[in-house]
């Protein structure tokens, strides 16, 4: 019986000097509802290629990532993002927020680009809805705010919540903890456990060792090869 998400045999293979190698080589794991998974691993271990072709944003070279039994490479361009906006909150490395966009329409975004026009009704829902993912993550007075008025783990926040309004059925976050102090950091990582509680499945990479406990099962990734911590 499939997991929620499964990794079959993955590999993507990329080119450097003329040289191929692989950044993730044939990796094989999957991931419950409910289940908190941390992949742990160096920069350029493979850690963020293996998460994105889980999201459906990087193609493998061969092997297979299903989604609900579902093969997502075989689908086209258009339904993946679908799929992707609909059931999975993907949380990305770094600043993802749009600068022009207040907090509370950052969070929304999603949610339009989903329901294409719900019409009033289903814009007053959304609001409530919006503000609710705010108050979850500890921000919803900053909703009128601009990202460039945030802090980097006000910014997470936002990007958490955002990643949460299409009630996804899994979370993916690349390095969620990256540059925070150690206080944010485990605020953000009781967050993620939070919503793991919650039910929905939540897999995150790191490179920080004192998160680890958070989570239900550990992998460590070195170049490019997945196995139990």
């Amino acid at each position: 019986m499939m997991g929620l998400l499964e990794f079959k045999e993955l590999s993507k293979e990329y080119r450097r000097g003329g040289r191929a190698f692989n950044a993730v080589n044939n990796v094989s794991f999957s991931i419950e509802p409910g289940e908190f998974i941390s992949i742990i691993g160096r920069s350029g271990s493979g850690k963020t290629t293996l998460l994105n072709m889980g999201a459906g944003l990087l193609k493998p070279t061969q092997g297979s990532v299903f989604f609900e039994g579902q093969d997502i490479h075989r689908l086209k361009d258009k339904e993946i993002s679908f799929l992707r906006n609909a059931k999975i909150g993907y949380v990305p490395q770094g600043m993802s927020l749009l600068s022009n966009f207040t907090v509370f329409d950052n969070v929304c975004i999603p949610w339009f680009l989903f329901k294409r026009g719900g019409g009033i009704k289903g814009i007053g829902g959304i609001e409530g809805k919006a503000f609710l993912l705010l108050e979850k993550v500890g921000i919803s007075h900053l909703a009128s705010s601009y990202p460039k008025e945030l802090s980097g783990g006000e910014m997470r926040r936002v990007a958490i919540a955002r990643s949460l309004i299409n009630d996804p059925l899994l979370l993916i976050a690349d390095e969620p903890t990256s540059d925070l102090d150690a206080e944010t950091t485990a605020e953000i990582m009781r967050l993620l456990s939070g919503i793991a509680l919650g039910g929905t499945a939540v897999l995150i990479v790191t490179h920080e060792l004192d998160t680890l406990g958070y989570g239900n099962k550990t992998y460590a990734m070195n170049e490019g090869n997945l196995a139990p911590a």
